[in-house]
């Protein structure tokens, strides 16, 4: 089995890519010498997919994983990971928002222990870049995960983490999130089980465009209630 597995989600993310492979490429290789880089390209109609198998055909350690019809960033994460080869999994958003200097912290973290290592925004070490409207919508949707879950985390969403591979394989069919809830819901689980999660502060900063909507803010908060009596109320 490989070292690592790199996923980046991509939905219309043709000009993000130009940057992301070949520095994901350049940062794998300073970080391990046996790792694949899985593009997950999730239905983009913008030439993303001709572009991966561009690469592909003069790099093997490069695989495109194209769906027709859009799954969500959730669904194609998991099927990412059944596709993946890697005894590490970790995946980052293709804008690069995380400064990828700390993909070796990141990695490193899973190698000695954590089940999950997660990037964090929002812990007093962190240096971010964002307009003042994303930040208050992100403080308030995080205090509301540690309030209504009993998260200790301080941020769920910052899109930059690993796993190890037991981890993925134990607590993914407990997982029913589609999309963007999907990072949230792994964290909590796994505190939940007891897994060992390690939150680390990062350099981000807001990249040029975000596919996340305000329905998407929106549903994410009716996810939380959701969880919420899945954890504690339902008997199913």
């Amino acid at each position: 089995m490989m070292e690592v597995s790199a996923v980046i989600p991509v939905y219309n993310d043709r000009k993000a890519l130009e940057k992301a492979i070949p520095e994901s490429i350049s940062r794998l290789e300073e970080i391990t010498g046996s790792f694949e880089l899985l593009i997950a390209e999730d239905g983009s109609n913008d030439g993303s997919a001709e572009y991966v198998r561009s690469w592909e055909e003069r790099d093997p350690r490069v695989r495109l994983l194209h769906a027709d019809e859009r799954l969500g960033r959730g669904r194609a994460l998991n099927r990412a990971f059944m596709e993946s080869r890697g005894a590490i999994f970790c995946y980052y958003d293709v804008d690069l928002a995380t400064d990828m200097v700390h993909l070796a912290d990141l990695i490193g973290a899973v190698r000695d222990g954590c089940a999950i290592a997660t990037g964090s925004r929002l812990m007093p070490d962190s240096a971010i870049d964002r307009g003042h409207g994303r930040e208050i919508a992100s403080r308030g949707y995080n205090a509301l995960v540690r309030f209504f879950l009993g998260s200790r985390l301080y941020d769920h969403q910052c899109g930059f983490k690993a796993f190890s591979r037991d981890l993925l394989t134990s607590l993914l069919p407990n997982v029913r999130a589609p999309h963007w809830f999907w990072d949230t819901e792994i964290l909590v689980l796994a505190e939940r089980e007891g897994y060992r999660v390690c939150e680390f502060p990062v350099v981000w900063r807001q990249g040029e465009q975000t596919t996340v909507k305000l329905s998407d803010v929106t549903g994410m908060g009716s996810d939380i209630l959701k969880l919420w009596w899945r954890l504690h109320a339902s008997k199913d």
